[in-house]
């Protein structure tokens, strides 16, 4: 006598994930989630905005220090680099999920020639480093009158 299995849609899947742990788990040996999370390398989201002013950049870099952040330009190629320290300790047991990104980053933007490279400011708020370039005089859009011609 046979007996009849329910049909799982998921049963597979959920074999596939323990699978991949194990293989994990196997790759990484004996390495700690920690040090592994931590080598890891992440880039940091960037808004840039252009206004009539100056470009402004705007990046996520929560948790960071100003001392974690360095702002460089080099032949009009702005970089904004640093690096996210892995420092939580686990007194009792281990991390039971890592889903933060640690490590070196480095994002870079080509700015347009004419901006006002000694007057860049770079500040954090909240976590969120603001970079203003000021443009020069000549690439700010102006506004031209318009007259008219009389005979």
């Amino acid at each position: 006598m046979s007996t009849l299995m329910r049909w799982d849609p998921f049963r597979e899947m959920t074999t596939l994930r323990d699978e991949m742990n194990r293989l994990f788990t196997r790759t990484i040996g004996d390495q700690p989630v920690a040090k592994a999370a931590a080598e890891a390398n992440w880039s940091p989201p960037v808004d840039v905005f252009d206004t009539p002013e100056a470009i402004v950049l705007k990046a996520e870099l929560p948790g960071l220090r100003v001392e974690d952040v360095d702002v460089e330009l080099d032949e009009n190629v702005l970089t904004i680099s640093g690096e996210r320290r892995f420092e939580e300790k686990v007194d009792d047991g281990r991390a039971y999920r890592l889903e933060r990104a640690y490590g070196r980053f480095a994002r870079t933007m080509t700015l347009p020639q004419n901006v006002k490279a000694d007057e860049i400011a770079a500040t954090i708020t909240d976590g969120v480093l603001e970079v203003r370039v000021p443009k020069a005089d000549e690439i700010r859009p102006r506004k031209i009158a318009v007259s008219t011609a009389t005979g």
